[in-house]
């Protein structure tokens, strides 16, 4: 039987040790710019990109089933390659980072690009706020 103690750590995520914060580990600050964004950050500036992608794909390709996940592939990709973030990420104010603070390379990008595309991957993540995708191309989510 579920209790209300045990729904609630489920839905707040992995628990951190005593005095210690999401991203300390990564060497990000506790709150504001730089530090790890959070959730809901994450999922509002991914269903951003998703609705756009999903409404450009319906006006250029109707009939191709494909079509917004390639948008969305490109658009990640390029913007995240040549700013950091892409338009959701901007509109919820967060932005990609390597483990330099800097933006990933292509390949890293879409390694990630690709596990998310995979869903599962994004739905676990660590006590640093990152998710399967971010650990296996070395990246992190921040505020701005």
């Amino acid at each position: 039987m579920f209790d209300r103690d045990s729904l609630g750590s489920w839905l707040q995520g992995p628990k951190l040790e005593e005095g210690t914060y999401a991203g300390q580990r990564l060497g990000l600050p506790e709150t504001g710019p730089g530090s790890t964004a959070s959730l809901i950050r994450r999922v509002g500036s991914l269903f951003i990109d998703w609705a756009l992608c999903a409404l450009i794909a319906r006006w250029l390709a109707p009939d191709f089933m494909f079509a917004p996940h390639l948008i969305f592939v490109i658009e990640s990709l390029l913007l995240q390659s040549l700013l950091g973030y892409t338009i959701g990420q901007r509109i919820c104010g967060v932005r990609i980072i390597n483990r330099h603070g800097r933006r990933p390379n292509p390949l890293r990008l879409l390694v990630r690009i690709a596990l998310q595309l995979l869903i599962i991957p994004g739905l676990l993540y660590n006590p640093d706020n990152r998710g399967l995708h971010d650990l296996a191309a070395d990246t992190a989510v921040v505020r701005i």
